[in-house]
């Protein structure tokens, strides 16, 4: 039986790069030996924006990993380089999403190539980041450089790769579901449990960065206010500064339309959010993927996003929901508009049904693995 590591963060760490590689060690464990080595230190505090970087909750799917790698001391990559190099594995997966995890994966990749058995593969949810920084490209270079293989999540990512490294072996796989949210709920139930009455709810999910949009979601909303009546849910941490965001609600008079959960939204519960909403908004100002899509595309929900990156390749516009263009309150609002006005929650939700099976974990396996015995290019 083959052998594989994964190292990335994952329970008991928190976040979607968590929840994937909890995902991925489940349908590779069916077939392969597997384990996962996470992060005792994913970032230093002062540099971590949140509250918590650990996942809480007795329903939380915990999987078996060894919580030993620490992304800033070069001592601890020797040692895990070392540890996995010895354990000669035939794969060694990497998740990678920004360049300050590079300078660890690089080193560690070096260590495990010496035993002369060992494939390097790279999950790149992004390459260039959407918080860009100097060094960037640098650090990721440093990394790529020891990569045998490379997973992108979108043709986004496949085009920053290609515009940094010089013929590499990848495939583009578009981002699994989420499967591990459960399924939806009614949404009664699911509007009892967040106490809301409104007939219109739309959701604004996950973490709060400043790329994401939500200030144009909030200046659309301030248009659509005076033709429709409806709530917004925005349920998920703030990485950027909250004050702002509060400030805008304030001036734009929507107190009265906005309900805000601003904390990390436990695994348990985030089917009340899902399933209370009539259409999930992504006003995101730069994009490569994003996993809250493939959170409704779980809870079966149509989306309004802006056509950024890679969203218009799963977002299927007209038939799974409404793309529009970025930094355009109008057109967000009058998308929405046209959403609730021409009844599209069924006939969207119906598509999202079919087209939701592409993203299966066991065909995203299937393919990748498929990737990892093809020879490599000299």
């Amino acid at each position: 039986m083959q052998k594989i590591t994964i190292v990335s963060a994952a329970y008991p760490l928190r976040g979607g790069i968590a929840h994937f590689a909890g995902l991925l060690f489940n349908e590779l464990n069916k077939y392969f030996d597997v384990n996962v080595i996470t992060f005792k230190r994913q970032y230093p505090s002062l540099l971590f924006p949140g509250k918590s970087q650990l996942e809480h909750g007795d329903s939380v799917e915990k999987i078996p990993s060894d919580v030993i790698l620490d992304s800033i001391n070069p001592f601890n990559w020797i040692k895990i380089g070392k540890k996995i190099r010895d354990l000669e594995p035939d794969l060694l997966i990497l998740k990678y999403w920004m360049p300050f995890f590079a300078p660890a994966y690089g080193v560690i990749s070096r260590i495990v190539k010496k035993n002369g058995k060992t494939k390097i593969l790279a999950i790149c949810h992004n390459v260039i980041p959407h918080e860009k920084k100097p060094g960037d490209i640098a650090l990721s270079k440093f990394f790529f450089s020891s990569v045998d293989y490379f997973i992108l999540l979108s043709d986004s990512v496949k085009d920053d790769l290609l515009s940094i490294v010089n013929e590499p072996k990848f495939k583009v796989l578009f981002h699994p579901i989420y499967s591990n949210f459960g399924n939806s709920i009614s949404k009664i139930e699911a509007k009892q449990y967040l106490k809301i009455k409104e007939e219109r709810v739309l959701l604004f999910f996950g973490f709060i960065r400043d790329y994401k949009g939500l200030d144009v979601l909030l200046e659309a909303l301030a248009i659509l206010k005076v033709q429709l009546k409806f709530k917004l849910i925005i349920a998920g941490e703030f990485y950027s500064n909250e004050g702002k965001y509060v400030k805008l609600i304030d001036e734009l008079k929507l107190q009265d339309y906005v309900i805000l959960y601003n904390d990390f939204i436990p695994q348990e519960e985030v089917k009340y959010y899902f399933s209370a909403c009539d259409v999930v908004v992504l006003p995101y100002k730069s994009a490569t993927q994003s996993g809250i899509v493939q959170i409704a595309n779980n809870f079966i929900k149509p989306m309004i996003s802006t056509n950024v990156g890679g969203l218009g390749e799963v977002i299927k516009d007209g038939e799974t929901g409404y793309l529009v263009e970025k930094e355009n309150p109008q057109k967000l609002a009058d998308a929405i508009s046209k959403y609730y006005k021409e009844n599209k929650e069924k006939d969207f939700s119906d598509n999202i049904g079919i087209e939701r099976e592409k993203y299966s974990w066991s065909v995203f396996v299937k393919e990748m693995m498929e990737l990892t015995e093809e020879k490599k290019t000299a």
